[in-house]
């Protein structure tokens, strides 16, 4: 297993960018790591102001915190997925367009998304960061996502905070068939009540075992029956932060993550943290 001992942010400047890096300074605090600050450039002679001034703001609110400015040259995207390689924790900021062009597949922190290895906060910049809000919001997609469920309790653990485990499920489209002359009894109604079942256990199921490993964790679980994403984006509203698992496919153009995934990125309403599977 590879020992990663600093968190990585990602600066340009903008507004964006430096909410990420009070998040990740925070964040190295939080773990008694060093920050990483992280300038890609296309000369890297241009770097030096905006990460002596990244340094500066982070010593104001953390003077003893060890940061390494770092200028890379090259495209930030594919900068910052070396750099996770090596990283506890990758930040980078993104401004969380709505709408058509919050569907273009072409900024960083989607890019990260898709190819970071190792877990990626994303902060968004279009909502300042709100201290009242402690709770450790977890999207648990099914019962293999046991990895994701003790990375999330390690960072309720972290915050001293609550964590809210939240699974959310459809049912699957059925063929129609013919009324029951008993009430809830037919095939179709007994493989729904079989897998509403199976569907309202799998928080309950997966967090029996690791709950024990992490005593001091409060941990609330429940199981919704509604589209995974909206669910997931509405609960963002009382969150510190939401983990979700990127549980990544191979494709012709690389890898890709789940829409629950993308509509997290586009729509949270607190910073969102993606652990890669697989």
């Amino acid at each position: 297993m590879t020992v990663r001992h600093h968190v990585v942010v990602g600066v340009d400047g903008s507004l964006v960018s430096t909410r990420a890096l009070d998040l990740a300074a925070d964040e190295a605090a939080r773990r008694g790591t060093a920050l990483r600050v992280v300038y890609a450039v296309p000369d890297r002679d241009e770097a030096g102001p905006v990460l002596a001034s990244a340094a500066s703001r982070v010593y104001e609110r953390y003077p003893a915190l060890k940061v390494v400015p770092t200028a890379v040259a090259g495209d930030a995207a594919r900068a910052l997925t070396r750099e996770s390689a090596d990283a506890a924790l990758t930040v980078v900021g993104t401004r969380g367009l709505g709408g058509v062009a919050g569907l273009v597949l072409g900024s960083v922190s989607l890019r990260l998304a898709a190819h970071a290895r190792s877990p990626l906060l994303v902060v968004r910049g279009d909502r300042p960061h709100d201290d009242d809000r402690r709770n450790v919001l977890l999207g648990l997609e099914s019962d293999t996502d046991a990895e994701v469920a003790v990375y999330a309790l390690q960072e309720a653990e972290r915050r001293g905070a609550c964590l809210q485990v939240l699974h959310s499920w459809t049912h699957r489209h059925t063929t129609p068939e013919l009324p029951s002359p008993i009430p809830a009894t037919s095939p179709g109604q007994t493989r729904l009540a079989v897998h509403s079942r199976a569907e309202e256990a799998v928080p309950r199921f997966t967090m029996a075992g690791i709950c024990e490993q992490h005593p001091g964790v409060e941990v609330e679980s429940r199981s919704v029956r509604t589209t995974p994403a909206h669910a997931l984006v509405e609960a963002t509203r009382g969150a510190a932060v939401v983990i979700i698992g990127s549980h990544r496919t191979g494709g012709p153009h690389g890898a890709h993550f789940g829409s629950v995934t993308h509509a997290l990125l586009h729509r949270s309403h607190c910073p969102v943290l993606v652990v890669p599977t697989g």
